[in-house]
């Protein structure tokens, strides 16, 4: 749990320097070609900040699936049970752990099924926009460089 805690705050952490590199696009002395380099450092902010949404839903995920088994009291998944009314526990069989999407579904013996946790369905949301994002900005700079060297080439 703590190096899928530290590993979210490292991703955020290089999310943070991505958006100061974006900043100082904005101040003179700037590079040129200047859009360029803003396509460029935004679409590292975008792939940063999306690891660290993905990474910090993962950890939760992660830890909910070690806590099966962990002693007395473990089983059925303590993330299927705690917080929620008795009626709704009520039959758990047994839990579906998924990593992409992120989600920690709780199945009862009905075959019906629960999540553990609502905050998974917009880490997935985010980390698939943001992700998404950065590849269009990613491929935004490559055609931007390539228009100004077909334009340097004429």
């Amino acid at each position: 749990m703590i190096i899928g805690l530290g590993i979210a705050a490292v991703c955020a952490l290089g999310a943070l320097i991505a958006l100061m590199g974006v900043v100082a696009m904005a101040f003179p002395g700037r590079p040129r070609p200047w859009p360029a380099h803003l396509l460029r450092r935004s679409a590292w902010l975008a792939a940063a900040s999306a690891a660290a949404v993905y990474s910090l839903g993962l950890s939760g995920v992660l830890a909910s699936e070690w806590a099966v088994g962990d002693g007395a009291d473990s089983t059925p998944a303590p993330a299927c049970r705690d917080g929620f009314a008795p009626a709704t526990v009520q039959g758990l069989s047994h839990h579906r752990a998924s990593y992409l999407p992120l989600g920690f579904d709780c199945v009862r013996e009905d075959g019906s099924a629960y999540t553990s946790d609502p905050d998974y369905a917009w880490m997935n949301r985010t980390s698939a926009v943001l992700a998404l994002s950065a590849a269009a900005l990613a491929v935004g700079a490559g055609y931007a460089a390539e228009l100004r060297a077909r334009a340097a080439a004429r």
